[in-house]
């Protein structure tokens, strides 16, 4: 009779090694996975340290603006100016402007609206039909009467605001109007002016063209009809003196403009609208955006 195969025995010390071994397995991974954690939780902290220190940048540039622009009265106070501070170990470039270098889209007649769009590319006719659908956007309807502006957006799926615009990126919600024309005209538009004209000697030539009455004359776009609206320029007629006795479009709300450099290299840009207020105010903020594309900015320049 065969005896059973025998089996190799496992003494009490090899389980202890295995034992150890698989605990120095679990060990391992459990240390693996909380240095995850703690790179993850450092990382978070410093993106969030970042933007608090962001938001605390924007605000002291915000106040330092504000206080440049309530330490003068309402007749010296400046259309546009910049400054420079460091603080926290950042690099803080400042600008501010005041909104009557952009064209209100509240406030812009058709005709206006439409020599804009052309002087930035878009054909005659598109250009009235663009002109005409913003200022259906805005316009409430005659009560009992057809509502042909509510009728074109049935396919859209919403109705048209038929009330002002309370923020210029609804261009993109007007019916008809193209992506880049859009992109083209944000720049230079806003909602904050509160004036059909404009402050020419701190607006954009692209804002400054659709007041031109020379340019206007030349080219006779719209049938000469620009000329109702050419009163709205002060000092865009070139032939006038540098000093006209026309007084320029003002406006309560600044535009404050902000390029932070931080230490760690990284910029960032801010975009913040305020209206100066009085004593008990000094000012209101009215819009905020932080990481902005700088590179969108009109460029403010001086008209002699």
């Amino acid at each position: 009779m065969m005896s059973p195969p025998l089996r190799p025995k496992v003494s009490e010390q090899g389980f202890v090694i295995v034992a150890v071994l698989w605990i120095l397995i679990a060990l391992s991974s459990l240390a693996m996975i909380f240095s995850v954690y703690l790179s993850a939780s450092a990382r978070a902290m410093a993106v969030s340290d970042t933007a608090l220190q962001q938001e605390a940048l924007v605000s002291a540039a915000v106040e330092l603006a504000a206080y440049q622009l309530t330490l003068v009265s309402d007749d010296a106070r400046p259309a546009h100016g910049a400054f420079h501070f460091r603080m926290d170990d950042a690099d803080v470039a400042v600008t501010f402007t005041s909104e009557a270098a952009r064209l209100d889209l509240n406030f812009a007649p058709k005709e206006l609206l439409a020599a804009f769009f052309a002087g930035l590319g878009a054909a005659k006719a598109v250009a009235v039909e663009d002109a005409e659908r913003v200022v259906g956007w805005r316009t409430r309807p005659v009560p009992g009467g057809a509502n042909d502006e509510e009728a074109r957006y049935a396919a859209l799926g919403y109705p048209p605001r038929q009330s002002l615009f309370v923020d210029v990126h609804e261009l993109a919600l007007v019916v008809g109007l193209s992506p880049a024309l859009i992109d083209r005209a944000l720049p230079f538009v806003t909602i904050f002016n509160g004036s059909p004209a404009i402050d020419a000697s701190i607006a954009a030539p692209e804002v400054v063209a659709a007041f031109d009455k020379k340019a206007a004359a030349a080219n006779d776009p719209f049938g000469g009809q620009m000329a109702a609206g050419s009163s709205l320029l002060a000092d865009a007629d070139p032939s006038a003196p540098p000093k006209s006795a026309a007084p320029a479009a003002k406006s309560p709300c600044y535009r404050i403009q902000m390029t932070i450099g931080f230490a760690n290299g990284r910029h960032t840009a801010s975009d913040v609208v305020i209206a100066l207020g009085d004593k008990a105010e000094p000012y209101r903020v009215l819009a905020w955006q932080d990481d902005v594309n700088s590179g969108n900015a009109p460029v403010v320049r001086r008209r002699s």
